[in-house]
């Protein structure tokens, strides 16, 4: 197979026959199912190891194959110190922490088992809210034909930049373009790895609206069908020229929901109400203090009449929007002639919702709570809350010491608490409590010879390193380290949140001018303002200091306020930050 490219929007626009004329286009063929690897991106290296320093050079530029599958960096040597290099720090924490690794065709990664069981918690916790609010999971194909893209004006606008088509399946040049469903976007994990028989033309799914839409008509004939609320988890792929692992690949999972209902004021609520679902997974599971609001026209998702937000500052101060709920209005539905006919008869247009967060959520745990040791989890959604270390040093001393821990573990595992012990002889206790550090693990059991004598644990907090975080001479019997340990996890939680919250709060300055936010933003800062500036303005923005609106906030100052830029009345204020 050729080479992947991305053509110009006017290319996507035009015939088929205009792509066989452009050398080199970005088209995935697909032969029979021989199950071999489906394609090679352009400039895309061979199967190499995830580093520090392969990763800097995969965000920047088409690294040389690396033969050595081997991180260049372990949890045994210091990570890069985040306020030396802080990029650096995130990639060596991802290798350190065996969070993902490379995938063969540049862009993509794979999420290893210890970052994906983050994920995991993620989807848990989600999927509850999902259900309790009346949506359904359900899944949508990932190829979808390219005139489906075309029907919405400014969504394919908005897309065409990260589109991928499928034009030859099969040996044979396929009949209309398709969008293969699977998101091109600004974060990947796996780029379509195997070959099938297929005889369409189809475009990589870079999002769900119009197959849902689609779908949605054939489904919704009568007020008695709405609301229509549904849910998946899928991969999506979007074309990414930078990338950056969680936060930005070729292919990335999420969960996108899609919602049909009667009114606008039903679509409204609805859109508000998913907003505030992941709100409050990102501040009482992920520990992070997300600034809920609106995003602003220039920023509002393509095809959609308001895009709620919620954002993020990570350690080295920009922004992470990590999660998105759009109002679509009506836009979709007059596109594909999705309508019902209402309780008076009158045939009317479906409003539209859809929302979505992704894998990008874990680099934004990552970096906002990650230290120079490695990662940090919040207890609420580490894969394990506390790993368990037993110390002995005859085989006398053994039998006893892991007699001990495996009782322990077994009163932590009745009381849900998620435990391992790591019992492997071949590394040091030392070794192991560096290690465990490095994955994020909140707590740690210490258990030798002299603690089993004692009825007694050593308990350390990651989150406070050395002695000050650690409890000695906590009791074996069951009800008392329950309590202490279920205790410690609750305080890292708030104490990782507080933390996070402190941090956000005294790197975000209020400006009356300009001039006040260039010099904010300059330092790194995200500025605060009143705004009612034009579109031209904002841009203007972007293009001098680098900035962005990142939302109109929900919790909004009282009093008359003046635009920063105008002097004209303003309504609300806006968060100005340079951004992932």
């Amino acid at each position: 197979m050729g080479a992947l490219r991305l053509p110009s929007l006017a290319l996507l626009l035009s015939p088929c026959k205009s792509l066989r004329l452009v050398s080199r286009p970005l088209l995935l063929r697909l032969r029979p199912s021989t199950l071999k690897p489906a394609a090679s991106v352009s400039g895309g290296a061979g199967s190499r190891g995830l580093s520090s320093h392969s990763l800097a050079k995969e965000e920047s530029s088409l690294p040389p194959p690396s033969a050595d599958r081997k991180p260049s960096l372990s949890y045994e040597g210091s990570v890069t110190p985040r306020s030396v290099d802080f990029n650096a720090w995130y990639l060596d924490v991802i290798a350190s922490a065996e969070l993902a690794d490379y995938g063969p065709v540049r862009g993509t990664m794979v999420i290893r088992p210890y970052g994906y069981a983050i994920w995991e918690a993620i989807q848990e916790y989600l999927n509850v809210k999902f259900k309790e609010t009346g949506h359904s999971n359900m899944y949508f194909p990932q190829f979808i034909p390219y005139s489906f893209i075309e029907k919405e004006a400014s969504h394919v606008e908005g897309f065409s930049p990260e589109l991928a088509l499928v034009t030859i399946g099969g040996g044979k040049e396929l009949e209309e373009k398709l969008v293969v469903h699977i998101l091109f976007n600004k974060s990947t994990h796996f780029l379509l790895p195997y070959c099938f028989h297929i005889f369409l033309v189809w475009q990589v799914r870079p999002t769900s609206e119009t197959i849902v839409n689609h779908m949605f008509t054939q489904w919704i004939h009568s007020y008695r069908d709405l609301p229509l609320m549904i849910n998946q988890w899928a991969n999506v792929t979007r074309w990414e020229m930078r990338t950056k692992p969680f936060v930005r690949t070729l292919e990335f999972l999420w969960q996108e929901g899609h919602t049909a209902h009667a009114t606008l004021e039903e679509a409204e609520k609805e859109a508000l109400q998913m907003i505030d679902v992941y709100k409050k997974f990102a501040y009482e599971q992920a520990a992070i203090p997300v600034i809920v609001g609106r995003k602003s026209r220039a920023e509002t998702f393509a095809g959609a009449i308001r895009t709620y937000t919620i954002e993020a500052m990570m350690g080295d101060r920009k922004a992470l929007q990590a999660g998105t709920s759009h109002n679509l209005g009506q836009n979709f539905s007059r596109a594909f002639g999705t309508q019902f006919t209402d309780e008076n008869g009158q045939r009317q247009h479906v409003w539209q919702t859809s929302w979505a967060v992704s894998t990008r959520f874990v680099g934004g745990i990552i970096m906002t709570h990650g230290d120079d040791a490695g990662l940090m989890l919040p207890p609420r959604i580490a894969p394990i809350q506390v790993i368990v270390v037993p110390i002995w040093k005859t085989a006398d001393e053994k039998n006893g010491v892991m007699n001990a821990v495996s009782s322990l573990k077994d009163v932590l595992h009745k009381a849900d608490i998620r435990v391992k012990i790591d019992d492997t002889e071949q590394r040091t206790p030392g070794w192991k409590f560096n290690f465990w550090e490095m994955k994020g693990v909140p707590l740690r059991i210490e258990v030798g010879p002299r603690d089993v004598a004692n009825e007694s644990v050593v308990v350390s907090r990651r989150d406070i390193r050395g002695k000050p975080g650690k409890d000695f001479g906590i009791s074996m019997e069951p009800s008392v380290l329950v309590t202490h340990i279920k205790s410690r996890l609750e305080e890292i939680q708030t104490s990782l949140l507080q933390r996070a919250t402190s941090f956000r709060d005294s790197n975000v300055v209020d400006v009356n001018s300009y001039n006040e936010l260039k010099e904010a933003i300059a330092q790194g800062k995200w500025a605060r303002g009143p705004w009612s500036a034009s579109d031209a303005e904002e841009v203007k923005v972007k293009e001098e200091t680098g900035a962005t609106i990142r939302c109109f906030p929900f919790e909004q100052p009282q009093g008359q306020k003046k635009c920063f830029m105008t002097g004209n009345p303003a309504d609300e204020v806006a968060i100005f930050a340079k951004s992932y």
